[in-house]
């Protein structure tokens, strides 16, 4: 596990530096990609849930996102008081120029690591993630 907790500061850390002249972090940049990927608007308590963190540190990066018009909020019909998050154009914007940056740095971390090994990492990461959830 501390492995695993040192791999995850280490990856925090790279995306930080590569998206920051975008004023982006790794956790804004997580919370953009966690609407992108909405299929629809969703409140932040469901954005939340979505990326396995607390309500509260959604709740203060979506507001500073909102202050520099990177997504707005609209009504939700179903709950008066908890708003859906949308992107604004600027906001997909940004989404897009960090999303671009990311498939060379990917890339580049992935050289010399066989396919298989990918794949099988993958299953295993996505097998945790299932076993923490419950």
């Amino acid at each position: 596990m501390l492995d695993l907790f040192k791999l995850n500061s280490r990856v925090l850390t790279a995306g930080d530096r590569l998206v920051a002249d975008l004023g982006m972090t790794s956790s804004r940049w997580q919370v953009l990609g966690t609407i992108m990927a909405s299929e629809q608007p969703q409140p932040v308590s469901w954005l939340a849930r979505d990326m396995g963190v607390s309500r509260q540190n959604v709740q203060r990066i979506v507001n500073d996102l909102a202050k520099e018009d990177l997504v707005a909020f609209e009504p939700n019909p179903h709950h008066q008081r908890a708003h859906l998050v949308v992107l604004t154009a600027k906001g997909q914007q940004i989404f897009h120029e960090a999303d671009q940056r990311q498939t060379p740095w990917v890339n580049a971390l992935a050289e010399g690591i066989a396919l298989e090994d990918i794949q099988a990492m993958h299953r295993v990461i996505m097998t945790l993630a299932e076993k923490l959830e419950e």
